[in-house]
């Protein structure tokens, strides 16, 4: 798990200018407050006890990886209380810093309305993120659906249990365009990039104009 300094010093110098690159990474003050500050953050995954629904999303292995746990008063379907883990870089600790907020405050928020939670409602709660590190608020809510589900598998609520939403666009390659999303979020620009990424349409070039489509879709609804 990444390490939580909490210095006044390193906070002034957070803003980042990446090497090769004409964008400076200016992160506002509250993604900093949230980054050295951290709300419902778990440090040891054995103290957590009595919890309605656990969610992850990711893999150590590959890079970020999100655990979150969620506590929900069953009378009023609300959540009272979300904890999470992150192996992951400053953005998704501040981005899931924020959601643990959103959801628990003012008395809970009720599930439906915390089903529909995406990453562009935490980004702009944060006052922004760079462009670049816009992907790392989706590990958040995507591990919020997740502990919801289970939420509803253990309380037998089997009506209420859902599945993202994909669409197979390259068969040959089983690439959805979930897939396709994912690629742009982790900072592809041009079909190439999302090939790379994918492999979608190389075999299969027929789908090459719905994944062009696609494409501008996506970088549209996350960068504008």
């Amino acid at each position: 798990m990444s390490k939580i300094k909490k210095s006044a010093s390193l906070a002034a110098d957070i803003d980042i200018v990446p090497k090769d690159s004409a964008e400076a990474w200016a992160y506002s003050k509250i993604v900093k407050d949230h980054f050295f500050k951290p709300r419902n953050l778990v440090l040891d995954a054995n103290d957590i006890k009595g919890y309605d629904g656990l969610g992850m999303v990711g893999s150590p292995a590959c890079g970020d990886m999100m655990k979150v746990w969620l506590w929900i008063d069953k009378d009023t379907d609300k959540i009272k209380k979300m904890k999470w883990q992150t192996f992951g870089c400053g953005s998704a600790i501040s981005a899931t810093s924020m959601l643990s907020l959103m959801v628990s405050e003012k008395g809970g928020m009720k599930i439906d309305k915390a089903l529909k939670i995406r990453a562009q409602d935490i980004t702009k709660r944060l006052g922004g993120l760079p462009t670049r590190k816009i992907h790392c608020s989706v590990l958040g809510d995507k591990a919020l659906r997740s502990a919801i589900n289970d939420f509803f598998q253990k309380t037998k609520q089997l009506d209420r249990v859902f599945e993202e939403n994909r669409r197979m666009i390259d068969k040959k390659a089983k690439v959805t365009d979930h897939d396709i999303e994912e690629a742009i979020l982790e900072g592809a620009q041009t079909l190439e990039d999302v090939q790379k990424k994918t492999k979608v349409g190389i075999g299969n070039p027929s789908v090459i104009p719905e994944v062009e489509q696609l494409i501008r879709f996506y970088t549209e609804k996350y960068f504008g």
